[in-house]
């Protein structure tokens, strides 16, 4: 079924639409960026960060565009309540969520979920986020059933090729629109904001989640139980035999599910959290005795010099630089 009428049956908003554009270099404050979304982003490949994000927000949507120059493994949530649907727009690798891959005419949903997925370097997201409440009053208007199976978690979901060429025919129209003149014009924002609407509950009948198989499956569960061992125990050292014991697989079968779950290896992953979780405390320590030391300490970081290279690679600057930074602000 195509939806070639007007969702008018709730009236015409009355204002126009708030256009928000950020950029930043630095990976916290990109996720600060986001607004509302309750979502935090490790960086997980080695380099300096630039991101930008995007956000058209309509009475009832939110149009947004989000790029990433790094590796980042996002989760958390959009916010309660809320339907988002995700089309990646250009990448250098995979985009995984939950152990599939997004190909084709496959889109990311999320319906009142927890996030969870990792993005490749060079990433581009385009897509709109709106109230679950009003997808579903929708549905009900119009008679369509939902796919329940795409609610409560992140999913890839397969539906109509041409639903979604449409809906990114809409996204590019409105991202790349240099002068967006009638965002302030609530008759044309309402317009916009129907096309969207029309475009997504014409692509919602046809949505089936992804099947990502067993093994698909089997290897996000060992990824997501290693994980959580490694962040237990982000303190002190822990041997990749240790994990690999807690876990039940070998060194090369963990090895492997990492690849390809999280684009990285089980050790370079660690590592990159614990110098995350580093960089995040030294942004927020306000105790003047505290040195760079101290802090890398307690993520287990025993060979300071090692630590600083380590470091520097990663986020392109001193750690010492990171304190400095922050006790001025």
């Amino acid at each position: 079924m195509t939806l070639g009428a007007s969702l008018s049956s709730d009236p015409s908003p009355q204002s126009g639409a708030n256009l928000l554009r950020a950029s930043s270099t630095d990976v916290d404050e990109h996720c600060e960026n986001l607004g509302r979304w309750r979502l935090s982003y490790d960086q997980i490949s080695a380099g300096a960060f630039k991101g930008s994000f995007t956000q058209l927000s309509l009475p009832r949507v939110e149009v947004f565009r989000e790029v990433t120059s790094q590796q980042v493994r996002q989760y958390g949530q959009l916010g309660s309540d809320s339907f988002g649907i995700g089309l990646p727009w250009q990448s250098r690798g995979e985009v995984n969520c939950n152990g599939a891959s997004v190909t084709g005419a496959q889109v990311i949903a999320c319906i009142d979920a927890e996030v969870d997925m990792c993005t490749p370097r060079g990433f581009e997201l385009r897509g709109v986020v709106m109230s679950a409440r009003l997808i579903a009053q929708l549905a009900a208007e119009l008679d369509i059933e939902l796919p329940r199976a795409v609610w409560h978690q992140l999913r890839v979901i397969e539906t109509d090729e041409a639903a979604v060429a449409r809906l990114r025919a809409l996204l590019a129209l409105i991202h790349d629109d240099p002068a967006p003149a009638a965002y302030a014009d609530p008759a044309s924002c309402g317009a916009l904001e129907d096309a969207l609407l029309v475009e997504i509950m014409d692509m919602l009948p046809t949505a089936r989640p992804c099947d990502v198989g067993r093994s698909a499956a089997a290897r996000k569960r060992t990824v997501a139980r290693a994980c959580e061992m490694m962040l237990a125990h982000d303190d002190r050292p822990v041997s990749i035999l240790d994990v690999c014991r807690a876990v039940g697989a070998s060194p090369r079968k963990l090895g492997y599910c990492f690849q390809e779950v999280l684009g990285t290896s089980p050790m370079h992953y660690w590592r990159a959290m614990r110098l995350n979780r580093v960089r995040s405390d030294l942004k927020r320590c306000s105790d003047p005795r505290a040195g760079v030391y101290d802090v890398a300490a307690r993520h287990g970081f025993w060979h300071f010099s090692q630590f600083s290279v380590d470091y520097k690679r990663h986020f392109c600057e001193l750690p010492s630089e990171t304190l400095r930074r922050a006790r001025a602000a």
